[in-house]
């Protein structure tokens, strides 16, 4: 699905890259979202630190400073596609915090939430505290280099669902899930825009392996793969309750992650991320 559109007040969509597993507030991810038009800009940062106090820019630790560079190429590589196309495109904001902080339009951002994007503010939030639990509370990598690109690959999703939101696909998703006759199709719909903003992350890699040969190292690939099955629907609800619901899903199975990022990384385009044309996926 394509087009503008506004998301309609009092409807609900979940953009995080786990979703429920963290206990994500249902009432995140509430308002407007139109296709943006005017040109790029630099990434936007914004630290809890950096809220209470009013200042703005790029932080400049180790781990806000990698986030900076990796937003950065992601940016990029997006105005590249978008321009091939005859569009502009202008990167989401990103908000780095640990714990807690005001999410803006969203609400209160928890660390229980996990990495989420904002539409209404076309902001992209991240609890840094997060990558670390990826290596060792759910196993998705291992070591500095291959978790260094675990971390791109979850930043290259969260931008994946602002594309979605400046192509209009996300106040698309939400009307057809106004329609929809029960919680189930409703689920299903979700997890097709999961998987899409996983193929989109795979096309950012794509890009940037063309664009930076060095880009990729031994391993990567495979470690992104890695998380993606950790943080499938199906692996985390067995590890939660012994069993898995698949009518609950909301971001798809390991292997449905898997074989999506993989498209995209694979094909390297947009057009190859249509999920909502995979039938049954």
């Amino acid at each position: 699905p394509m087009g503008g559109g506004g998301l309609g007040i009092g409807t609900i969509i979940i953009l995080g890259l786990v979703g429920y597993a963290f206990g994500i507030d249902p009432r995140i991810l509430i308002g407007g979202a139109e296709i943006l038009t005017g040109g790029g800009h630099a990434p936007s940062y914004q630290t809890d630190r950096q809220a209470s106090s009013g200042k703005r820019g790029a932080p400049t630790d180790e781990m806000g400073s990698m986030i900076s560079g990796i937003l950065g190429e992601i940016d990029d590589r997006w105005t590249e596609i978008f321009q091939a196309s005859g569009q502009t495109y202008t990167g989401p904001k990103i908000v780095l915090f640990r714990n807690a902080t005001n999410g803006g339009r969203c609400g209160m951002a928890q660390s229980a939430m996990g990495p989420f994007y904002c539409p209404p503010d076309r902001t992209i939030f991240l609890d840094t505290g997060f990558f670390r639990e990826v290596e060792t509370r759910f196993r998705g990598c291992s070591g500095k280099s291959a978790c260094n690109f675990t971390t791109a690959y979850i930043i290259a999703h969260e931008a994946g669902h602002h594309i979605q939101n400046l192509l209009g696909i996300i106040p698309r998703v939400t009307r057809l899930q106004q329609q929809v006759g029960s919680k189930a199709e409703a689920n299903a719909l979700q997890v097709k825009v999961e998987l899409q903003a996983d193929c989109l992350s795979g096309v950012w890699v794509n890009r940037e392996a063309k664009k930076r040969p060095n880009f990729l190292e031994p391993g990567d690939i495979e470690a992104a793969l890695s998380t993606a099955s950790a943080i499938g629907d199906d692996t985390l609800q067995r590890q939660a309750t012994g069993r898995v619901v698949p009518d609950s899903f909301t971001h798809g199975s390991a292997a449905q992650r898997k074989q999506w990022f993989m498209t995209g990384y694979q094909q390297g385009t947009v057009q190859a991320c249509n999920t909502f044309g995979a039938g049954g996926l």
